[in-house]
C-alpha cells in the first residue's frame, strides 16, 4: 500500500510539473483528463513550425533595398554638409545619431523636439548647441507650422526622400548658406 501511494504521488508530481500546476489539482484526474503537458517555446526543435511569423529570410529583397536606400540617403546628407565645409567625421556621427534616434520616435516633429533637447550628444561630439540645433533644423526641417510644406520645413532628409537630387540641394543657396552658418569650425580660425 505504501509503495502504491508513493508511486501515485511521484506520478502526480511529475504530471503537475509537466502541466505547470499544483499536485493537488493533478490528483483529481477528472479535471485534467483532456489536458496535456505544457510545451515550452524553447523545447521546439524548429521554431518556424510553431508559427509562420517566426520564419526569418536572410535574403529579403525589400529589407536590403530599404537598407541600401537609407544608407545612400544618409551618405548624400553627409556629402552635402561636407561640401559646405563641415568635418566629414563629425557630420557623419551627427547624421547617424539623428537617424538612429529618429527610428525610435513616432514622428519627425517628435524627433526634432527630443533631439533638440538632447544636450549630451552635442557635448560629447564637441559641437556647440547652436550648431546642433541648426543641424537638426537643416536635416529634419523647421518644426514651425508656418514652414510646413516648404523646403525649410521639409528638411534635407525629406527632400532627398521625395526625389530631389543632391545636386539640386547644392544649388539651393539658402540651404547651403544655412549649412555654412551652422558650421562649428567657421570661427575657429584666428
Amino acid at each position: 500500500m505504501v509503495t502504491s501511494a508513493v508511486q501515485i504521488t511521484c506520478h502526480a508530481e511529475a504530471r503537475a510539473a509537466g502541466m505547470l500546476t499544483s499536485v493537488s489539482k493533478v490528483r483529481h484526474t477528472a479535471r485534467i483528463a483532456g489536458f496535456h503537458d505544457a510545451v515550452r517555446f524553447a523545447e521546439r526543435e524548429r521554431l518556424a513550425d510553431y508559427h509562420p511569423a517566426l520564419i526569418h529570410h536572410d535574403d529579403d529583397p525589400d529589407e536590403s533595398e530599404r537598407e541600401t536606400r537609407v544608407a545612400a540617403l544618409l551618405s548624400a546628407t553627409v556629402a552635402l554638409f561636407e561640401s559646405a565645409g563641415w568635418d566629414t567625421a563629425l557630420v557623419a556621427e551627427c547624421v547617424e545619431h539623428v537617424a538612429y534616434r529618429l527610428a525610435d520616435l513616432s514622428s519627425r516633429q517628435r524627433g526634432v523636439e527630443v533631439l533638440r533637447r538632447d544636450r549630451t550628444i552635442p557635448l560629447l561630439l564637441g559641437l556647440p548647441p547652436r550648431s546642433w540645433s541648426a543641424l537638426l533644423r537643416i536635416v529634419l526641417g523647421h518644426p514651425d507650422p508656418k514652414h510646413a510644406g516648404t523646403p525649410i520645413g521639409d528638411g534635407v532628409l525629406l527632400r532627398l526622400l521625395s526625389g530631389e537630387t543632391p545636386d539640386a540641394l547644392r544649388d539651393d543657396e539658402t540651404l547651403m548658406d544655412a549649412i555654412r552658418a551652422a558650421n562649428p569650425d567657421k570661427h575657429a580660425a584666428p
